[in-house]
């Protein structure tokens, strides 16, 4: 452990599953680092308060670190933790993602208390997703269901579909692992079906660019594979200039030295789904020339027009 700190403090949203998230990394660090003392502050953000407004409409999943990032920034706090499908493209002056940790299950999952998959579904059936990037893949693949809005912490969504207001819910997998609700899916949806979004599964951890010496700290939590998959999802991203709320999905997979990355651009219907993928080799690029290069190939398709129509419709 360095000398210059004794004790670390986490910037947490007060989510159940944002704790978990900052226990797991704290517990992670006092391994690491014998001595060292963690500390977790929770506070509440914006995202957190604003249930009843879908977010692509108040401002996307950047909501949700913005009173953390303030907090580090005020060095108030010295870390944040985040699910990297929720961090924005851009970071404000003075804070940097210092790690990419390994990746859970980065499908989405399908969760219902009377049918077994989506395509056990009747017609006219009420599923509920938070995510424009899941209705736009479901709309294409069921356009006869009823999807609605679904906004809240993972138990309150649960909650949700236990009192009857959908037939099914879809919520990303690795969530629900890690708050122990792995038996409530009752299907995995496959990225064929449904393409993840950029960085789904993966934690990252932000703080402020000058700490070199809590960068060290964090340093044995960067994993390889899991950073340079999320990075080239992320470059893709970038460079349609998506954020979090827009129907956009990336999703990487590494074999050896080579990555293969899948993009997608879909318009809110579904009716209009682009797709792309490539594969490059690590010794020759890097991760994110190859996220760049399908993002290239979904604007030649018309990505730029759908997401021009995507924003529109948000305002």
């Amino acid at each position: 452990m360095t000398q210059e700190l004794t004790t670390l403090r986490i910037a947490s949203r007060e989510s159940a599953l944002a704790l978990w998230q900052s226990e797991y990394i704290k517990a992670r660090l006092e391994a690491l680092h014998p001595g060292l003392n963690v500390e977790i502050h929770g506070m509440t953000t914006k995202g957190d308060q604003i249930l009843d407004v879908p977010l692509a409409k108040i401002g996307g999943k950047g909501l949700f670190v913005k009173e953390l990032e303030s907090s580090m920034l005020a060095k108030q706090t010295d870390i944040a933790v985040h699910s990297m499908k929720d961090v924005p493209m851009e970071f404000p002056d003075g804070l940097e993602l210092a790690a990419i940790c390994e990746r859970e299950d980065p499908l989405d999952a399908f969760v219902s208390n009377d049918f077994a998959s989506i395509a056990a579904l009747p017609k006219g059936a009420v599923i509920g997703t938070s995510s424009l990037r899941r209705h736009s893949q479901l709309a294409a693949r069921r356009p006869d269901l009823k999807i609605e809005p679904l906004r809240g912490n993972v138990n309150t969504r649960l909650a949700k579909l236990d009192d009857g207001q959908y037939s099914a819910i879809i919520l990303a997998a690795s969530g629900l692992k890690r708050l122990g609700f792995g038996h409530r899916i009752r299907a995995t949806i496959s990225a064929n079906d449904s393409l993840p979004a950029a960085g789904q599964g993966a934690l990252g951890i932000e703080c402020r660019s000058a700490d070199t010496h809590i960068k060290a700290l964090i340093a044995p939590l960067i994993h390889e594979t899991s950073s340079l998959c999320v990075r080239a999802e992320r470059a893709l991203n970038r460079r349609l200039q998506g954020g979090c709320q827009v129907p956009i999905a990336g999703f990487a997979v590494r074999d050896g030295q080579s990555l293969h990355l899948k993009g997608l651009v879909a318009s809110l219907d579904g009716k209009v789904i682009l797709r792309a993928e490539a594969s490059v080799s690590l010794d020759d690029s890097d991760p994110e020339a190859l996220g760049i290069s399908i993002a290239e190939n979904l604007l030649k398709q018309g990505a730029d027009e759908i997401l021009a129509n995507v924003y529109a419709s948000q305002r």
